[in-house]
This record gives structure tokens, sequence and C-alpha cells, in this order.
């Protein structure tokens, strides 16, 4: 069963936040293959997270003006909220290499930013799936493969830092500077699996 007329306008705006999250993700991955152009890829994130940023602001008005709501209005501010984040992070973690000035890429951001794409397609498509009102055992092997991204991303994020932190000669200020973009990458990806259990838990509240 689908939801149709002006409640399908919820599942519309939140798959647009949704998209623009993956969106992001895809930019970040790009960022890897085309370092020299930094200042391009920051130029599109920016533009990628403020389109969203309107979406969110949009959504929230529509769901206090809007009396009864396909789903309750808490659960649809909290995805809307982790949505925006996924967006808000990216666009953070990448800025700091302007920020920071960071001269060239570690050979160990590469598979942290492949499983973040990977998971954030994920949860774009668990977000679609949202207007179908699925059941939860429909939708069982899709929680269980974010679950599994997200435990990819902790093994990467963690080897990450084992390098880092055993490198000859060691630059401190350099460490500190990584340390801060791995850990955004990390919690993007937590985000990512956030925003899958409220849909997870949408999922058995409303079946």
């Amino acid at each position: 069963m689908l939801f149709s007329g002006k409640k399908s306008e919820f599942f519309h705006m939140l798959e647009l936040q949704s998209k623009a999250a993956h969106r992001a993700a895809e930019e970040f991955c790009d960022l890897t293959k085309d370092y020299e152009n930094l200042a391009k890829h920051i130029k599109k994130i920016e533009k990628i997270e403020h389109d969203a940023d309107e979406i969110t602001h949009q959504l929230a008005n529509k769901i206090d003006a809007t009396f009864v709501t396909p789903f309750d209005k808490e659960d649809l501010r909290s995805l809307s909220g982790a949505l925006d984040d996924i967006t808000d992070h990216i666009e953070s973690a990448m800025q700091r290499f302007f920020l920071y000035r960071i001269p060239e890429l570690r050979a160990d951001l590469s598979p942290m930013l492949v499983i973040l794409e990977q998971i954030s397609k994920a949860t774009d498509e668990a977000v679609g799936v949202l207007k179908k009102k699925p059941n939860r055992k429909s939708m069982q092997p899709l929680f269980i493969h974010i679950h599994d991204l997200e435990t990819q991303s902790d093994q990467a994020y963690r080897q990450a830092l084992v390098d880092l932190f055993n490198m000859e000669n060691p630059d401190p200020l350099n460490i500190i500077k990584w340390k801060e973009i791995y850990d955004k990458v990390e919690m993007t990806v937590d985000v990512c699996e956030y925003a899958a259990n409220i849909v997870e838990s949408m999922v058995v509240k409303y079946a």
C-alpha cells in the first residue's frame, strides 16, 4: 500500500534528503580521485549541503503545519535531522582539507569513503521504501547490510588509526588533523546507521 496525496509529500522530501546525503558521499569519494581540484569539489559539496538544508527547513515547516502526518511527528523530525546530519558531516569533513592545508591524501582514507558511499546508498534505499509501508521482514536484509557496513567501517577506522599513530617520524600536528578527519568520516557512517535504525523503528511501529 502506498501513501497518496499530500501525505506522500513527506516521503518525497525525506527522499530528497537521503539522496542529497548519498550525493554528498559520492562527491567525497570523487575527491580522492581528483584531489588537485579540491576547490571544485568543495564548491559542489557546499551546494549540495545548502540545498539539503533548504529541504530540511521545508519539511520541518510542513510537519509543524500538518495536523495528521503519515508517521509520528517526532519520528519524522528525527529521521529528517539524521539525514541532514549526514550531509552536514560530509561537508564539514571535506572543508577540513582546505582549512588544514592537507597537501596530499593518505591511502587509508579511500576504503573508509567507499564504505561511507555504500552505507549512504543503502540508507537512501531504506528511506525510499518507507512510502510503500513495508514490513520489517521484507526490509531485514537491507538493515543487516547496513549494520555490516557499519562494522566494516569500524574496522577500517581502527586500521587507519593504527597506521596513523605508528608512522615513522610522525608529525604530531599532522596526526591531529588526520585523526579529526577520520573521526568525522566514522561519525557520518554511524549517523547513516542511526537513520536506518529510525526507519526500522518506524516500520515496526506502523506495521
